[in-house]
């Protein structure tokens, strides 16, 4: 499984993360590649499902164009609407094929043909193709997934350390407005529920002209009527489609409607990292460990599509149902070359390194510190760098060494070489990944 994940990289550098990983590791990944779960629908939709399936049947096929074309409203699918009209489009040439009531015996097969095209095509394909897509039409109306009752939702804005205004929680990571509200419709894009509002943009949940749940990152006021840095924002966030699947959340799409620029990432329904250890406590060693290797790997995937994250924080880590997935890369680079509030230092200070701190070049050792800074929260639900003020942060960040004590045995000494104030000391993920496998 993992040889054929990253054996599927588009950079041209087939199984680059396979060189001398250890069997161990690949026993610990116990991830699968992102795929969408099967629709399983309740037995009253079921039953529903089922009898709106056999319409043409039970119709003779004169509900056929009725069935299909219901889906395609249901759904917006652009080739359920094709069908619809191509079914109504048989229906006309079946009856002007077909003899009338009363006619001559030499119109026989002329009659024959027209039946059995009929009940094969209105009746027959009718009733095959509702029934392929009844799951689809009938599937509840997608939704954020709900949380336990006992527990705050993911939209509650998570804890944050003194000193720092509370965002609100946003899946991306990312809180001015982006000036478009929804839900309604952007390019392609039918948006169904705002989910999150952040830095950079708000996060919409929407659904693919496929039928697939995304999320529609629409860019903030800032980043609009300007089509030459736009363009450009374009591209650089396009080049991170290069990224492979593994643990991350793939960017699917990236496009201007009008004056707004919006980005379509996959929606990974889960918590971030920081939304569940500030709500469920620090994660367990084995869970821990998981994470720590999935992230490291996710980063080296990034690195070597020659992309820098330079945001990995705990809210930039989903918790999926099939494992963690590091959202946002590819962006704040981009970001940062068109915003207007560009000067000065830009990140999440806590989770920043020394190099961003100090205002030189950032490179990946930079996403190795932060990676480190984000493993220790997940460990002990404390900052690794904190203070009362903004300041204080980044003089810790420069010149404090956090106690690794409460981190398991595993990740004490991985994570203390990544926390190296010299970026030319810390390992590269690949070596980080291994290193921890140990």
């Amino acid at each position: 499984m993992i040889i054929r994940l990253f054996g599927t990289v588009h950079s041209g550098k087939p199984e680059f993360l396979m060189q001398n990983v250890p069997s161990r590791l690949l026993r610990m990944i116990s991830i699968v590649p992102p795929s969408h779960p099967p629709i399983r629908l309740s037995s009253t939709r079921q039953t529903l499902s089922i009898v709106w399936a056999l319409l043409p049947l039970l119709t003779l096929g004169i509900g056929t164009v009725f069935v299909i074309g219901s889906a395609a409203a249901r759904l917006a699918q652009q080739k359920l609407w094709l069908a619809a009209s191509g079914y109504l489009g048989y229906f006309v040439f079946v009856m002007v094929l077909a003899p009338g009531v009363d006619y001559p015996p030499q119109d026989e097969l002329r009659n024959t043909v027209a039946m059995w095209l009929w009940f094969g095509g209105m009746c027959g394909g009718g009733t095959l193709h509702a029934f392929l897509i009844r799951k689809q039409v009938f599937q509840p109306k997608a939704q954020v997934p709900d949380s336990p009752t006992d527990r705050p939702r993911p939209t509650d804005p998570p804890s944050t350390p003194p000193g720092r205004p509370s965002p609100t929680w946003d899946p991306w990571g990312a809180a001015p407005s982006s000036g478009f509200t929804g839900p309604g419709r952007l390019g392609p894009y039918i948006l169904l529920q705002k989910i999150g509002e952040g830095g950079q943009g708000a996060v919409h949940l929407g659904r693919a002209p496929d039928g697939q749940q995304v999320a529609v990152k629409v860019l903030h006021e800032r980043f609009r009527g300007r089509s030459e840095e736009l363009a450009y924002l374009m591209r650089e966030v396009a080049s991170a489609q290069r990224v492979p699947q593994f643990s991350t959340a793939r960017i699917l799409d990236t496009g201007i409607e009008g004056d707004v620029a919006y980005i379509v990432s996959e929606f990974v329904q889960g918590n971030s990292l920081e939304w569940q250890v500030r709500h469920e406590g620090p994660l367990d060693v084995g869970h821990l460990i998981r994470l720590a290797i999935a992230t490291s790997a996710a980063l080296n995937a990034i690195h070597s599509a020659g992309i820098v994250h330079r945001d990995f924080k705990p809210a930039n880590v989903l918790l999926g149902p099939d494992g963690p997935r590091v959202i946002d890369f590819g962006i704040a680079r981009a970001l940062d070359q068109v915003s207007t509030a560009s000067a000065g230092v830009r990140g999440t200070p806590a989770y920043m390194s020394p190099e961003q701190v100090s205002g030189r070049s950032v490179g990946p050792p930079s996403d190795i510190f932060s990676w480190a800074s984000s493993m220790y929260f997940g460990a002990t639900g404390r900052l690794a760098f904190g203070g009362g003020t903004q300041f204080q942060i980044y003089e810790s960040v420069l010149h404090h060494q956090p106690d690794l004590r409460d981190l398991p045995p595993p990740l004490r000494d991985p994570v203390a070489a990544c926390l190296d104030k010299d970026p030319s000391k810390r390992p590269t993920a690949g070596r980080l990944m291994v290193a921890i496998a140990r």
